[in-house]
């Protein structure tokens, strides 16, 4: 069964589930893993309507955003390997038979899934594009279910239908003669779907070796690295007034680096299965703080296709 679950704003959070070590299963323990597995979720979902505040009402390129996040995000997760792991910080640095599959990682588990996960919040809503974000599962179960040669169990082919159906409700509004949805809102949610699902396969054996925040820093510094060509972080920085400059701090701290750390904190104490259970606070959050804050609109239709597709995450694990 599928024990991850997905994250855009969170590139590397869920790959590194399977080498975090497990503490003892006491109630307490659990309740309190739990609780962080949450509130990690919770700063997700509110990262995802904080940067479509910024791209809407202050005009910041998703490739800034980006860019941005991933360099300072990085640093902090840089700073904390140097400090709870330099043997582990010094060894990635001197493996350098590691860096093509460093290098191939910052691109496809952080720099694609940050991209098009922005950019479908751009084309559409905070809500939307982290509800598509989800159907990364699904791509994972098709990982898990060819390298097992099986075929998928009853309760996974009944969230694959869900999954499917949400989906074609959320594009059409139900109207199967024309897209609701713009269709590159609908292409970036689906990209970031499928990048997110890697983050379950390609960076593990790395951080196995060498620890979460050490690989997880080198994956966000390379890729802020990479698109700052593209994303000419000083020479398009938008006006920023100091609500403006907040968010990007909260978006930096709170929403990636603060949320991860949260998560894989739940994940240790509560055990990948329930911090994948309460991992759906993030779509809802972001769907729910997307109306309050960003003028999103929502149709009947968008939340059966919503409803449909958080049940499928209960059912494909």
């Amino acid at each position: 069964m599928v024990q991850t679950r997905q994250t855009g704003d969170k590139a590397g959070a869920h790959a590194s589930t399977a080498s975090v070590p497990s503490l003892e299963k006491t109630p307490r323990t659990i309740l309190i893993g739990a609780a962080l597995a949450l509130g990690g979720g919770v700063l997700w979902g509110v990262n995802a309507t904080v940067s479509k505040i910024l791209m809407a009402d202050y005009g910041a390129d998703p490739l800034w955003i980006a860019c941005v996040r991933e360099i300072f995000a990085g640093l902090i997760f840089l700073v904390c390997s140097a400090v709870f792991l330099p043997k582990q910080f010094i060894g990635a640095l001197m493996d350098w038979r590691s860096y093509p599959r460093m290098l191939l990682c910052a691109v496809t588990c952080v720099l694609m899934v940050q991209v098009s996960y922005l950019k479908a919040i751009d084309w559409t809503n905070s809500g939307t594009a982290t509800v598509l974000q989800t159907l990364n599962l699904l791509v994972v179960l098709a990982i898990v279910c060819v390298t097992g040669r099986r075929l998928p169990g009853k309760r996974e082919s009944i969230g694959v239908a869900l999954a499917f159906i949400g989906t074609v409700l959320i594009a059409t509004g139900g109207d199967l003669t024309q897209l609701s949805l713009p269709l590159p809102g609908l292409a970036w949610g689906l990209t970031d779907a499928v990048c997110t699902s890697l983050m379950a396969v390609l960076p593990i054996a790395l951080m196995a070796k060498y620890g979460n925040f050490t690989i997880n820093g080198i994956m966000f510094i390379v890729s802020g690295l990479l698109l700052v060509p593209f994303a000419r972080p000083i020479a398009t920085a938008p006006a920023l007034d100091w609500m403006g400059v907040a968010m990007m701090v909260f978006t930096v701290v709170g929403g990636t680096f603060g949320a991860y750390w949260l998560y894989l904190g739940g994940v240790q104490r509560a055990g990948a299965m329930r911090a994948t259970m309460l991992g759906t606070s993030e779509p809802v959050t972001a769907t729910i703080s997307g109306v309050m804050f960003a003028g999103a609109v929502f149709t009947p239709t968008d939340w059966v296709g919503f409803a449909m597709i958080i049940v499928m995450v209960f059912l494909v694990r």
